[in-house]
């Protein structure tokens, strides 16, 4: 996905995603939180302006485009860019996953790979406390914090390519 970015001195900035068939998304992010989403259908074209939001709306669209409210399919990861290079994901624990049965501690899973784990989701409970000694399950969905190198490591910890 080729995405640029550039700074509009006064205003904000631009973002722009190249979406398939020389058509880009064009977003303007403005100092105030204002975001202009704009469509541009090729290389040479002028921008046309989809729509506009304002700060609290773009931020609740962004949460329900990234999956925070409802996944529409199963997925082993779902990752959220916190800050640039933090990244909280979220990761289901397969059946064959070596760290079914294992805890947190047993794992060494932050020596190990680097990442923090912050919750453990199980069935419709959200575990927050005594996450280190918490026996992992099939099934769990673990959020966890990290840069992308750690995230990976864990990732194949959890898939067991570690």
């Amino acid at each position: 996905m080729d995405i640029t970015e550039s700074d509009l001195p006064g205003v904000g900035k631009k973002h722009e995603i190249d979406i398939g068939g020389d058509k880009r998304l064009v977003i303007v992010t403005h100092n105030t939180g204002k975001r202009q989403l704009f469509l541009k259908d090729g290389p040479d074209a002028d921008s046309e302006e989809l729509f506009e939001l304002s700060d609290q709306l773009a931020r609740t669209v962004g949460t329900i485009l990234e999956g925070a409210y409802f996944q529409p399919v199963a997925s082993e990861s779902v990752e959220t860019m916190l800050a640039e290079g933090t990244l909280l994901e979220w990761y289901a624990i397969g059946d064959d996953s070596p760290l079914v049965g294992e805890t947190l501690r047993s794992a060494d899973v932050a020596h190990r790979t680097g990442v923090t784990v912050v919750a453990i989701q199980r069935e419709e409970e959200v575990l927050s406390d005594t996450l280190a000694e918490t026996e992992l399950r099939a099934g769990d969905t673990l959020v966890a914090v990290g840069d992308r190198e750690s995230c990976d490591q864990f990732e194949d910890l959890l898939t067991g390519d570690a």
